[in-house]
């Protein structure tokens, strides 16, 4: 029943991460850079304290911060900055190949690299025991659901003209999407050794009393915090090469508040899913817990491609390119429910 509930509580997340992306459209006269700046404020400076300060006991946050150990915060810190070159670069993934495909590629890496790469460097031998052969076998299950949406993706991009291809995703480029996407699933893997890294956090703030399902809450603040410096400085470069610092003051006050308040909307939305992901990992156990984020990923990307139907990313494709699209969707969600065997 645990499982289920966990699956539950991460497909919620997913809801929100598949999701983060359509209140961009929503963003007037400002340029990629400034936008995604303004959403990361609230994705990773404001959401981890909010949601830190309403889920550990009151007055305590300070104190499980100053108690965890320094070398846990700054490993924390810098592979959130290694996830943060994936996240940018996953934002440009989305920017030329759509939310359906630029996820797809970008997360199915990210789900492959990030579930395995914690238990080996662990020194695990997963094909030792089932729970570790039970992983593999959901792993496999999901790149191979990736993998049939890639084909799709592929069809379609086959049977549409370039005039298609641009009213659909305005920037879309697939030799350099794909190369940036493949290239940001990789980094953004480094989210989920963050948390391995921050587990000495999660034991502080279970010892002052936090509820185990919000306990890697104060260990996002360091994650998300070594995200953000990476994704400032790339933007501000931009914000000046561009001479695009201008779009936060040239505006009227209507369009800076309109743009404040979807920018800030797609950031909260992008929270919750490791929000609701750190409930539902702390629900799993016999040594399953890695496989959370495979179901994570594989989530994101189900839901981010039935965004890219309803935003019409898939207009014109062929229903046989739609029903292979289903189908790998289908795959993926299947994948998460390796965990109730």
């Amino acid at each position: 029943m645990d499982s289920i509930l966990s699956i539950a509580l991460i497909a919620l997340g997913s809801i929100g991460a598949a999701s983060f992306y359509v209140p961009f459209k929503k963003v007037k006269k400002w340029a990629w850079e400034s936008y995604w700046l303004t959403q990361g404020v609230a994705a990773w400076l404001i959401a981890p304290w909010v949601f830190a300060l309403l889920t550990v006991p009151a007055g305590s946050l300070m104190t499980i911060i100053s108690e965890s150990p320094s070398s846990a915060k700054w490993l924390a810190m810098f592979f959130g900055m290694l996830w943060g070159v994936g996240g940018l670069t996953f934002g440009l993934s989305i920017r030329y190949l759509g939310v359906a495909l630029g996820q797809s590629i970008a997360l199915g890496f990210c789900a492959a690299f990030g579930t395995l790469i914690p238990p080996i460097v662990a020194g695990e031998n997963l094909f030792s025991t089932s729970s570790g052969i039970l992983m593999l076998i959901g792993v496999a299950v999901c790149i191979a659901g990736i993998a049939i949406i890639g084909y799709a993706g592929a069809l379609k991009s086959k049977g549409m003209s370039e005039a298609d291809r641009k009213a659909a995703i305005k920037e879309f480029a697939l030799k350099k999407g794909v190369i940036i996407a493949i290239f940001a699933g990789v980094m953004s893997a480094a989210f989920s050794y963050g948390f391995e890294v921050g587990k000495p956090i999660d034991q502080v703030a279970l010892a002052h009393g936090i509820n185990p399902l919000y306990q890697s809450n104060p260990t996002l603040i360091f994650i998300l915090l070594g995200g953000f410096f990476t994704n400032l400085v790339y933007c501000v470069f931009l914000n000046i090469k561009n001479k695009t610092y201008t779009d936060y003051l040239s505006v009227s006050k209507g369009v800076f508040f309109n743009n404040i308040f979807f920018t800030f909307l797609a950031g909260f939305l992008w929270f919750l899913q490791f929000h609701f992901y750190g409930m539902g990992k702390s629900l799993l156990t016999g040594g399953m817990a890695p496989f959370a984020w495979s179901i994570l990923m594989a989530l994101n990307i189900a839901f981010s491609n039935v965004w890219g139907i309803f935003l019409n990313e898939w207009k014109g494709a062929k229903r046989s390119t739609m029903i292979v699209l289903v189908v790998g969707i289908m795959v993926l969600i299947a994948s998460t429910f390796v965990v109730n065997i």
